[in-house]
């Protein structure tokens, strides 16, 4: 590779998907010290990563699921084939991130082999390699990818995010304190802990003058769990929604534990190096848990539901296994963060 080498990695996924890919990009950057690392995200994933000093650059693409968006995307597909990019990847293994990366028109572009996708997906690669299948870490098989480049695993597998400085008055504005804040909500129903559990918490909590903070997502049923425990205990901190996830980021900076179930804001704090306890069901610890030593898990039972099934149909919930005192008794265990 030559000095001046530039190279695309390509992301098209979800929000929890670009925060693993991470200890990927760190392999690629001490592998090639003086390469030029180019991100291509989706427009609402792109500030999980803008923050990071060693990228050289995040582009920024308006996705529509099922749909073409030519106005807002070729704009910024004509000025990538510009940079003229030596290598690209695809980390994200779908139609759409395979599509992106052979029109970046990178001279050698890599992507993740694996069956379907459309019939012509083999041609936007110049080389292919399938992911182990084993119970492998999710951020350690995408560093298994780059093998095909002969790039070696990084120094650390951790994950590495930074929260937009700009924004650390308006944090501490708003959360004033270093609580815990525990996050209600899961993009898929038969991964969130039960509401009724969540009360459990608090009121350990409570009891303890732990002092505790609650968030949700954006979506209108994610609202509506952060609304029902307000109506059950109207004493509890409830954090307004922010659509906005550099504002999330720099909130989440202030949290001394983060306490969630498996889903992208789980990633988003263990990439801040905030310390965190996962309540996990039907995921797989070995492939999504936070790695590093600040970081504390719990199992519910075992899961009974088909895997792509988005709700839980099981008469004996596994997340309900997992029990308000032997959270809050790990939680009491967790080195917080500095």
């Amino acid at each position: 590779m030559r000095p001046s080498a530039k190279i695309l990695v390509v992301q098209s996924k979800y929000f929890g998907d670009a925060a693993l890919m991470v200890p990927a990009l760190r392999a690629l950057r001490e592998h090639w010290p003086s390469a030029q690392i180019h991100l291509l995200l989706p427009v609402e994933i792109a500030p999980l990563l803008e923050h990071l000093p060693w990228i050289n650059k995040v582009w920024a693409i308006a996705r529509k699921r099922g749909k073409a968006a030519p106005g807002t995307t070729w704009p910024v597909l004509r000025a990538l084939r510009r940079e003229r990019f030596d290598q690209a990847v695809d980390l994200g293994g779908n139609d759409r991130g395979a599509i992106l990366t052979r029109i970046s028109g990178a001279r050698d572009r890599l992507g993740i082999l694996n069956p379907g996708g459309f019939f012509g997906r083999r041609l936007c690669f110049t080389r292919m390699r399938a992911l182990p299948t084993d119970a492998m870490h999710e951020s350690a098989r995408l560093v298994d990818l780059l093998q095909a480049w002969d790039v070696p695993s990084p120094s650390s597998m951790e994950l590495e995010l930074r929260s937009d400085p700009a924004l650390a008055d308006f944090a501490r504005d708003l959360v004033p304190g270093r609580p815990v804040i525990c996050h209600l909500s899961t993009g898929m129903l038969k991964k969130e802990w039960p509401i009724a559990a969540w009360l459990g918490l608090a009121r350990l909590s409570a009891d303890a003058g732990i002092e505790m903070i609650f968030s949700s997502g954006v979506s209108t049923r994610e609202r509506e769990l952060l609304a029902e425990l307000k109506r059950l205990v109207p004493e509890a901190n409830t954090l307004a929604v922010l659509p906005d996830i550099r504002q999330f980021l720099a909130v989440l900076n202030r949290a001394r534990v983060f306490v969630s179930g498996d889903t992208g804001p789980l990633h988003f704090a263990a990439g801040l190096g905030v310390a965190t306890v996962a309540l996990y069901g039907p995921s797989s610890v070995a492939q999504w848990s936070p790695i590093g030593a600040r970081h504390r898990l719990i199992q519910g039972t075992a899961c009974t539901c088909p895997g792509a099934q988005g709700h839980c149909s099981s008469t004996t919930p596994c997340m309900a296994g997992i029990s308000p005192a032997a959270v809050f008794k790990l939680l009491q265990t967790t080195p917080a963060t500095d």
